[in-house]
């Protein structure tokens, strides 16, 4: 029997093209650039973007599974305004899908796995926020390695769905001193207790760790909206 090849509808082209308008809309958005509730018609995007349109109905398509951009029948899609409310939903499903999600990795871990979380702990505090943006990256991966060991998969995906969300709304922001001190302090008393296996302890540092992120977000958008006023 022959060989079949399956190949994408898209060129490849096409599909880098595809990611790239999503990023960019994604990016005009999150900055303001794009306004709370302004509509996003297809041709004007793909004219701004110089794209055609199939790429931009494509990102709207995705942005709209991330909660960025609501599309209404009838009424065609508009950004979703991303204000504390915002924030705050994703915050509260966050602070039940990540606690359990420790629990079932306090019930699994190794001690190799112990030695993986210091070890790239150990790079967030080398590091010590000088680089934001790697920071984020380092973040990132100690939780990752976390929760991607959940046979849940649907949790981890939308555990990274709003990590996603969140990392790109926090880069408006500065990370004060405060937050970054109980970030590291966070990290070594989760790792203390996933050691002890103590899984009702781990989950309750996550959920500290996940709200105090969440209001640091929200104080920080209500601080960069009480200085526009002015």
């Amino acid at each position: 029997m022959s060989e079949v090849t399956v190949k994408s509808d898209q060129p490849e082209e096409t599909l880098e093209q595809q990611a790239s308008v999503y990023e960019m809309i994604r990016e005009d958005i999150v900055s303001g650039r794009l306004g709370p509730n302004e509509r996003l018609k297809v041709a004007d995007l793909a004219e701004h973007y110089q794209t055609s349109t199939n790429p931009v109905r494509e990102a709207l398509q995705q942005l709209r599974g991330e909660g960025f951009v609501l599309i209404e029948p009838n009424r065609g899609a508009r950004v979703r305004p991303i204000d504390a409310d915002f924030v705050r939903d994703i915050i509260e499903i966050e602070m039940l899908i990540e606690p359990a999600l420790t629990r079932w990795f306090v019930s699994i871990v190794s001690d190799a796995d112990i030695l993986e979380l210091e070890r790239i702990q150990a790079e967030i505090e080398a590091l010590n926020f000088a680089d934001p943006m790697l920071h984020g990256r380092l973040d990132t991966r100690f939780h990752q390695f976390i929760y991607d060991r959940h046979y849940n998969r649907h949790a981890a995906e939308l555990w990274w769905k709003h990590r996603e969300i969140l990392r790109a709304i926090s880069r408006r922001f500065p990370t004060s001193l405060s937050r970054r001190q109980s970030v590291l302090r966070e990290h070594r008393d989760l790792i203390d207790r996933i050691r002890a296996q103590d899984a009702d302890g781990a989950a309750a540092v996550v959920a500290r760790h996940v709200e105090g992120s969440g209001r640091h977000i929200i104080e920080q958008m209500g601080v960069a909206q009480r200085s526009l006023r002015r």
